[in-house]
This record gives C-alpha cells, structure tokens and sequence, in this order.
C-alpha cells in the first residue's frame, strides 16, 4: 500500500463550506484516514504501511489531512471508527483517538465493524457475487474466518470452509493466504476509508450514537497478561 493523499474538490477561499465527518481504522497494518461529507461521499484520503505503529503518527495524519483541505478540527460533525477485528494495539489507538476527538470536540461517534467495511469495498466493481468471507491474521500462524456476520479461529494452518462461490479475500496474510485473495483484498484495504465514510455516514444519519464508553474493539488476539472481559474480545485463543 503507497502512502498517499487522495485530494478533495476545491474549497471557497480556503476552508470547507460544510461540515465534515472524519474516518478512523488501525485495524489492519495499513493505517487509514478519510474526510467525506455528511452524505458520505469521500473527500480526501491518506493511508501509510503502520505496521503495528500506529500511534507514532496518527495524530499528526489526521492534522495534516486536516490541513490540506482547508479544515480545522472545528468544521468536523462526527467521528467514524473502524472496530476490527484487528490486533490489540492497533485498535486501542485507533478507538482512543477517536474517543478523544469525539469528547473533546462534543461530536458524536460511531463504529463500524472494519470487516464489513472491507467486504464492501472489495465488493464494488465485482460481477455478482453470491458471498464474501475476509481472513485475517491472529498472531503469527492462527487466522480468523469472518464469514456471514460470524467470526472463527483457525488455528494453525486450517483452512477456511467456504460455501460455493463465496469470495474469499485476505488481509495482512501475504505467503498464507491464495495470491488471488491476497489481490482482492488490497483492493479491499484500497476501498477501506470510502466504505467506512458510506457506511458510518449512514448511520449517523439515521440518528445512530455510540456510547464512547460501550463502544469496544474487536481484537484477534490479546497479549498476555490481558484478561477476556465479556462483550469486548469476540476471538482469541490461549491468552487468558
């Protein structure tokens, strides 16, 4: 994934004329950030290979994001947050600072399952498809199956068991994943920060809030030491 901008229309003298809604998602190794519209339409877009960084330089994107349209963090009207499942440290920065700007600024927040917002943007420009399943890493050889709004490990080298015609794509699994899923999702990951504004934009919309202390990650794995509390890790194994 290259680094880059992705530059909006221009704005009146500088500035924005309308409010902004801002998109959050670490849960992946590539972080990104998007401002869109309160339609949800996408505006400008930066992503960056974090690896598993993503606090060095979250912060100092979005302000220079920020910057480049002609925005202060005064013109945004609402947060969007990718949920996962993503590794532990990764999301708790990315729900951190969204919860930060959200209280901060008085904005309402909401999140979207980064999974479903994956499978979304993979899906556009496809021929009919009769399903999407997404695969990700949870640690360095178990794999987490997201497939009809349900998630399950496969440990070690276990296969995923797809239904016919269900497209599988992979994140983060380069060398342990088919080469044609890996492809698919790039271009998902490509999509990420525009699905997440449709689909976030959407919601808020419809007059959805999520509660900034109910609203928790869904992590793969969890370090050790850490305790599973009920409601927040959907999926680790040997952690507890």
């Amino acid at each position: 994934m290259e680094d880059g901008n992705r530059p909006g229309p221009p704005t009146r003298a500088g500035r924005v004329s309308e409010g902004l809604l801002i998109a959050l998602d670490t849960a992946t190794t590539t972080a990104v950030v998007a401002l869109g519209d309160q339609s949800g339409s996408s505006r400008a877009e930066t992503s960056w290979a974090a690896g598993y960084r993503h606090g060095e330089e979250l912060l100092t994107r979005i302000d220079g994001l920020l910057a480049e349209q002609g925005a202060a963090v005064g013109d945004l009207t609402g947060i969007i947050v990718g949920t996962g499942p993503g590794a532990f440290t990764g999301l708790r920065v990315g729900l951190a600072s969204a919860k930060g700007l959200a209280v901060g600024l008085g904005l309402p927040l909401v999140g979207v399952p980064t999974s479903l917002a994956l499978m979304d943007a993979a899906s556009r420009g496809l021929q009919a498809v009769a399903s999407l399943a997404l695969l990700v890493p949870a640690g360095p050889s178990d794999r987490v199956l997201v497939s009809d709004g349900s998630a399950r490990l496969l440990p070690g080298g276990e296969d995923p068991d797809l239904e016919a015609g269900t497209l599988l794509l992979a994140v983060d699994l380069a060398g342990r994943a088919p080469e044609q899923s890996i492809r698919l999702g790039e271009r998902a990951v490509d999509g990420l920060g525009a699905a997440l504004l449709r689909m976030g934009a959407a919601r808020l919309a419809a007059g959805a809030r999520d509660d900034v202390g109910q609203l928790v990650p869904e992590y793969v794995t969890l370090p050790r030491g850490i305790s599973r509390l009920s409601g927040e890790v959907a999926w680790s194994r040997g952690r507890q």
